[in-house]
């Protein structure tokens, strides 16, 4: 038999058992619903990232020489710098409809039996696009060599909205003091630069919307995050705007080597990129391809190349020395792994 000594120690292990259940509970609950609202809000951001995926659309229309259309024509489009291809075939209306290919240059072949096979090369798909093409197929045999090639295809641009692109030819051609790609920005019809304020350096307005309306994306993901000193908290911490540089410029979200190319559209863009009314900015960082590639840049200022103004001439003074090198290197290609493929 138990002694009351024995009875009371129980009793107190009893009660401190029962107070430490709701805690335990308690606690287990909370992290509960710290999983759960981890799990939807990255389930709502897969979400917007796939509604505004940085990627361009083919489309198009196979025929005959008489203008029928051919159904169940295989086509394959191919990624010439990487190498990758999408397969498809039309359907009963002789269309063909490939999604979600990256930006770049593409060749797209077609074939059907009774047909001679075509290959329409050079085939540029920009950031956003949707674009369709039209493939006459002629009369021939699918197994001979012949080969039908069409080296300037003609691309039908299907979307409703004004913009202007920026390739990676044309940055690479165009010299940009301070070495941002804002400077090609501001030579998009309707673009107009802001006067410069506390809370506005270096900004810019698009149809006469406010400067904080305009949106940016790289590589598909939101860019209107980040804190700085030179725009106000309720603009960058509401995702107005990106996180702009001491100057405020938007130099920092994407450096020009590393730059692709951008798309900047103005007015009836389509409802996913319906968060702010401003200019919809689309940035697409450059990738690997199946070629080693690298280049070397220097920029530089002297004052050896300065002439001296006629006030320091005046006063017998010497110029102020200048010395401003901004170098660098860029460099890029497959990744190599023995016994695993290439590229």
């Amino acid at each position: 038999m138990p002694t009351p000594r024995q009875h009371q120690n129980n009793g107190v292990l009893l009660r401190s058992s029962i107070r430490k259940l709701p805690i335990a509970a308690i606690v287990a609950n909370a992290l509960l619903r710290i999983a759960f609202g981890l799990s939807l809000a990255l389930t709502l951001t897969t979400t917007n990232l796939r509604a505004q995926s940085a990627t361009a659309t083919l489309s198009g229309t196979i025929m005959d020489q008489n203008g029928a259309v051919i159904p169940n024509v295989n086509v394959v489009v191919i990624n010439i710098a990487q190498g990758f291809q999408r397969s498809t075939t039309t359907n009963e209306s002789g269309i063909f409809f490939v999604p979600l290919l990256p930006p770049g240059t593409y060749v797209v072949k077609a074939e059907h039996e009774g047909f001679t096979p075509t290959e329409v090369r050079d085939v540029a798909l920009n950031v956003n696009d949707q674009v369709s093409i039209k493939i006459l197929l002629k009369v021939g045999s699918l197994q001979g060599q012949t080969v039908d090639v069409i080296d300037t295809p003609t691309l039908i641009n299907e979307s409703p909205a004004v913009s202007t692109v920026v390739d990676r030819q044309f940055v690479g051609n165009l010299p940009m003091n301070g070495r941002s790609f804002q400077a090609l920005i501001n030579l998009t019809p309707g673009v107009v630069l802001t006067k410069a304020s506390v809370v506005e350096q270096g900004q810019f307005s698009v149809n006469g919307q406010r400067a904080d309306s305009n949106y940016f994306t790289i590589d598909g993901a939101s860019a209107n995050i980040g804190i700085s000193t030179t725009t106000a908290l309720s603009q960058s911490g509401g995702g107005a705007l990106p996180g702009v540089s001491a100057t405020g410029g938007f130099n920092n979200l994407v450096s020009i080597d590393a730059l692709q190319e951008f798309k900047i559209q103005t007015s009836t863009y389509a409802p996913e990129f319906g968060r702010s009314p401003g200019a919809q900015v689309s940035i697409i960082t450059r990738s690997g391809t199946n070629d080693f590639r690298g280049s070397v840049f220097e920029y530089f200022r002297n004052d050896v190349l300065d002439a001296t103004d006629w006030f320091t001439n005046s006063r017998g003074q010497k110029k102020p020395p200048l010395r401003q090198n901004d170098f660098g290197f860029v460099f890029g290609g497959p990744i190599l792994l023995p016994r695993f493929g290439e590229g």
